[in-house]
C-alpha cells in the first residue's frame, strides 16, 4: 500500500459518503486504502460507509472520543507508506495526492505536506470568522502546522512514537506538528487544493454549543497541559491565539471585579463597569465591519476561556497507549472504478 487515507467521523451521515468517495477516487490514482475511524456515531455513519469498499475501524468506549484519539486509531490499523488524514466533512481533491507525494519524494526532510482548504460554508458565522482571519499557517509555504489535514510521511509518525494525542479534543494537529519539529523534520503546504470543507450547517451558536459539549472547546487548556515540560511550550503560548484570548477575557472580567471592589459610589460602578463590558463587543464589531461577527467573536472568548481552564485540570493517559477499538467492517478489496460506480448507482 502506498497512502492510507484516514477519515476520521462523528455521526456524518450527511458527508460521509462524499469523503469516502473522493478518498476512493484519490487512491485510486497513487495506490492504496481507505480507513474510517469511527468514534462511535448514533446515526448511519457507519451503515452508509459499510456499502464502500474500505476498513472501518471503531472505538469501544464512548469516553475516548477525541479529535486526537480517531486519528491515531486509524493509525493503529493503517499500512501505508503515506498518511492522509481528512475529516469526515471534507472531500480530497484528485489532482492533490500525486502533487504532495512528489513534493515528499523531492524533499525527504518534509513530513508532511498540506494544501488549500477551501471552506465550502461560509453563511454560518463561525466559517466567515474564520475565513476573515486568513491564518498564515493555511497559505502556501513553509508551515508550523498542517490544520486541515495533510499527507504525512509513515516513517516520520514513526520517529515522534505516535500519530495524534489522544488526550486532545483540539489541536491535535499542532501538537503533532511540534513533535515533529523538535526531531528536526519540517512542514510544508502547496499553492494546490487539496479539500472542500463543508463542515456544519448550523447556527455559529449552535455550533459553539455542540462544540461545549462535545468536548472541542477543552482543546486549548487540554493542549497547555501536554506541552508542560516540553521544549515547545513557550512556542505554543506564543502561538495559540485561543490562549492569548483567554488570558484577555480573565483580565477583563478580574477588572470589572475590580471596578465593584475599588470604586466608590453605585453610578460610578455602574457607568464604569457598563462601558468596560461593552467595550470588546464594541470594538470587535468595528474591526469586524459587522455587529454580529464582533457579538460572536467576544462570545466565543468567554466561553472558550471557562472551558479551557476545565481542558487544563482534565486528566491525561499515555497518548502512546493502544485505543480500545475494534474492526467492524473490512472489505479492501478493490478501488477500482467499476466498484465505485456500482456503489455509486
Amino acid at each position: 500500500m502506498n497512502v492510507s487515507v484516514i477519515i476520521k467521523a462523528l455521526n456524518e451521515e450527511t458527508n460521509i459518503a462524499r469523503a469516502i468517495e473522493s478518498s476512493l477516487e484519490a487512491v485510486k490514482i497513487v495506490g492504496g486504502e481507505v480507513i474510517l475511524a469511527d468514534s462511535l456515531s448514533s446515526d448511519r455513519t457507519v451503515e452508509i460507509a459499510s456499502a464502500y469498499p474500505i476498513k472501518i475501524v471503531q472505538l469501544t468506549d464512548a469516553a475516548d472520543r477525541c479529535c486526537g484519539a480517531a486519528p491515531q486509531l486509524g493509525f493503529q490499523y493503517c499500512s501505508g507508506e503515506f498518511i492522509y488524514l481528512l475529516d469526515g466533512d471534507m472531500a480530497i481533491d484528485l489532482s492533490f495526492l500525486p502533487a504532495a507525494l512528489k513534493a515528499l519524494q523531492d524533499d525527504k526532510g518534509l513530513a508532511g505536506v498540506g494544501g488549500i482548504v477551501q471552506d465550502m460554508n461560509l453563511d454560518s458565522l463561525e466559517f466567515a470568522s474564520r475565513a476573515a482571519r486568513a491564518k498564515a499557517d493555511l497559505k502556501p509555504g513553509e508551515v508550523d502546522r498542517l490544520d486541515g489535514g495533510g499527507l504525512y510521511r509513515r516513517s516520520a509518525l514513526e520517529s515522534v512514537s505516535y500519530f495524534t494525542d489522544r488526550n486532545l479534543h483540539a489541536f491535535e494537529e499542532f501538537e503533532l506538528a511540534t513533535r515533529l519539529r523538535e526531531k528536526g523534520w519540517r512542514l510544508s503546504r502547496i499553492d494546490r487544493l487539496a479539500v472542500e470543507h463543508y463542515g456544519y450547517e448550523i447556527g455559529a451558536y449552535q455550533l459553539l454549543w455542540r462544540r461545549v459539549t462535545g468536548g472541542y472547546a477543552l482543546g486549548s487548556g487540554e493542549l497547555l497541559r501536554a506541552m508542560i515540560g516540553r521544549s515547545s511550550f513557550l512556542e505554543t503560548v506564543r502561538k495559540i491565539r485561543t490562549l492569548w484570548t483567554s488570558a484577555v477575557v480573565i483580565a477583563w472580567l478580574a477588572s470589572l471585579i475590580l471596578v465593584w471592589v475599588a470604586v466608590d459610589g453605585m453610578l460610578q460602578r455602574a457607568v464604569i463597569s457598563g462601558l468596560l463590558f461593552v467595550a470588546p463587543f464594541a470594538l470587535m464589531s468595528l474591526r469586524r465591519l459587522s455587529v454580529s461577527l464582533g457579538v460572536y467573536a467576544v462570545t466565543a472568548w468567554i466561553v472558550l476561556t471557562f472551558t479551557a481552564i476545565r481542558g487544563l485540570l482534565r486528566r491525561r493517559v499515555d497518548p502512546r497507549a493502544w485505543i480500545p477499538s475494534r474492526i467492524v467492517h473490512d472489505s479492501t478489496r478493490s478501488t477500482s472504478s467499476e466498484s465505485i460506480g456500482r456503489i455509486s448507482a
